[in-house]
């Protein structure tokens, strides 16, 4: 018997893209998952694309009220029936072999999550890139991460226990919830990597962390100095400052062009 994997989608006002995320679903060559799609006060056509799809894998869940992100997340997640996660942004699509990659996964009990290579489609362009161009490691893969964070939200699968053992994603953030999620898990948990890439993920002017640049930078900020004192994050402190300093010019950029042209 196949394990069954709860294949998370988190949905506010996704509507543009979302019937093909929905669809890559549907694909997969591993066919014991459940999908839980969490609406979180979608005000779109969100709740009708997904009515169009008469599938009985698909579980729709309505919040109650609006809620950032992670806070939806975690409310989705507690709707989970598998032993497995998997996460899905409803803007991105899994190659119909996403699952099926990951029985190795599955079958070693000596993993706790798994994460793989993805394309990043640039939609203003019409170019498709590798994610990663390094090889991605297994194994305690914190000092890695820091360096060079490759884990996209939807190239992750993880045990479910994890939720228990490490704790769900944190509620406070709006962008970074994912890379603080991940960078907890790395330090104690042992990661697969599949180099293959297994999904696409597209870039467009309506992603979030793009339209709240400073949000992302304030965010990171907290994160960087929450981490202080954590031997973790010591040893790799050079590596997070980097970081917080590219966040830092980015977040500023905008309104540095604003400013300049003004004076002229």
């Amino acid at each position: 018997m196949k394990n069954l994997v709860s294949v998370i989608m988190n949905c506010y006002n996704g509507e543009e893209y979302l019937e093909n995320s929905l669809k890559s679903v549907i694909m997969q060559k591993y066919n014991n998952w459940e999908l839980i799609f969490w609406d979180n006060q979608s005000t779109d056509n969100s709740k009708k694309i997904f009515d169009s799809f008469s599938n009985k894998n698909f579980k729709y869940y309505l919040s109650e009220k609006h809620t950032s992100l992670y806070e939806a997340r975690n409310l989705a997640c507690e709707k989970a029936n598998g032993e497995y996660i998997a996460f899905i942004d409803c803007d991105d699509e899994w190659h119909n072999d996403f699952l099926s990659q990951r029985e190795i996964f599955f079958e070693n009990k000596f993993y706790d999550y798994s994460y793989s290579n993805s394309c990043l489609f640039f939609e203003k362009s019409n170019k498709k890139i590798l994610h990663a161009n390094k090889k991605l490691l297994n194994g305690l893969i914190y000092d890695f991460l820091a360096k060079d964070y490759l884990v996209t939200i939807s190239s992750l699968v993880i045990k479910k226990k994890l939720l228990e053992e490490i704790g769900s994603f944190n509620p406070d953030y709006n962008i970074i919830g994912d890379f603080d999620f991940v960078m907890r898990i790395s330090k104690t948990k042992q990661a697969l990597a599949i180099q293959n890439p297994l999904l696409l993920i597209r870039i467009h002017g309506n992603n979030f962390h793009d339209k709240n640049r400073k949000m992302f930078f304030n965010e990171f900020k907290n994160w960087y100095f929450d981490q202080i004192k954590d031997s973790f994050f010591t040893r790799n402190k050079k590596f997070f400052f980097k970081k917080l300093a590219r966040l830092f010019v980015v977040s500023l950029f905008p309104t540095f062009i604003k400013d300049f042209f003004k004076k002229k």
